[in-house]
């Protein structure tokens, strides 16, 4: 199976491929960046809108380069209050070359309110660095959430729990 991801960040690639290796054989998995069309850091609707648009942009480049692929996978990070409190949140895309789409989130996380604005303003590898000054995060592909959970869950794992969240619909035919 050919797979195309809207990235070319290796963890989130990996938690991809750690998703998909749960239901199917044979995955081979490319990357490929591509724009979301909104803000740097996302807010609210903004961050399944980034996703969505990613999986666009990335069938458009397939198409125009001659790309075949069976799936196309995106994940967008944003901060959001949906829920009246705000956290941290990961959605995912998947659609298919019929375009049926389904979608996924990973476990959120809370955001203290002192660093809301900021986080808003610039985005959250910039302050996770400030605040545990140092600059790993951005690089290592455990990111910000190996941070604050103590080396208990990465980067990977929440982008492998969003894409397993969001393969539902394809793993079920009854559930479509």
């Amino acid at each position: 199976m050919k797979v195309l991801i809207a990235t070319k960040n290796p963890g989130k690639i990996e938690g991809a491929k750690r998703a998909l290796d749960n239901y199917f054989e044979n995955i081979e998995i490319q990357g490929i960046s591509v724009p979301s069309d909104v803000s740097e850091q996302p807010v609210n609707e903004e961050i399944y809108k980034g996703a969505k648009n990613r999986v666009k942009n990335l069938k458009k480049y397939a198409k125009e380069n001659n790309i075949e692929a069976d799936l196309y996978l995106s994940i967008e990070s944003g901060i959001n209050n949906l829920l009246g409190r705000w956290m941290i949140t990961n959605i995912a895309v998947i659609e298919d070359n019929d375009h049926f789409e389904s979608y996924g989130t990973s476990p959120s996380f809370p955001v203290p309110d002192k660093l809301i604005e900021d986080i808003i303003n610039t985005d959250l590898s910039q302050v996770m660095n400030k605040v545990f000054e140092e600059d790993n995060e951005r690089h290592n592909k455990g990111g910000g959430i190996q941070l604050l959970t103590n080396n208990k869950m990465t980067r990977i794992d929440l982008t492998e729990e969003a894409f397993i969240m969001a393969l539902t619909k394809f793993i079920n035919n009854n559930w479509r």
